[in-house]
């Protein structure tokens, strides 16, 4: 055996193969950037928004309310992705009213819901102390 001699038996291997840790970080790399968009938008609740030829995008908000249709009739709210009432709305407003006195509401209302229940949330929100308010469509273009 040629080359043997200058070894030693029982020296420990001191090199370490760093190709594997790099694979496993680039595939993982790979899934969170692919995850990423879809965990952010699976947050939202799905409503079929009317659509409106002179829509306007707003700033982003924290009260961002959801009507969704009920097959049995009514509807069903939502606070941010999470189902709520109308209670649980006049709980949550006093406290983002004080931190900004500007707050505006965005409400989503699915097309099929009667136009009384959309004001009837929209006046809970404003009975609430919101004084902005947006309604969420879809641009007609």
């Amino acid at each position: 055996m040629a080359g043997s001699a200058d070894r030693d038996e029982g020296a420990l291997f001191a090199s370490i193969n760093v190709t594997p840790m790099v694979d496993v970080t680039l595939v993982l790399l790979v899934v969170f950037m692919v995850a990423a968009p879809i965990m952010m938008t699976s947050r939202s609740i799905k409503v079929a928004l009317p659509k409106a030829a002179t829509a306007e995008s707003t700033k982003a908000s924290p009260l961002v309310l959801s009507l969704t249709r009920e097959p049995s009739g009514g509807y069903k709210l939502f606070n941010g992705g999470k189902e709520t009432d109308e209670a649980g709305i006049r709980k949550l407003i006093p406290p983002l009213v004080g931190r900004d006195p500007d707050l505006q509401a965005v409400i989503a209302a699915d097309r099929g819901i009667s136009y009384g229940d959309v004001m009837h949330v929209v006046d809970v929100v404003r009975a609430a102390g919101v004084s902005k308010f947006s309604l969420n469509t879809d641009s007609g273009s």
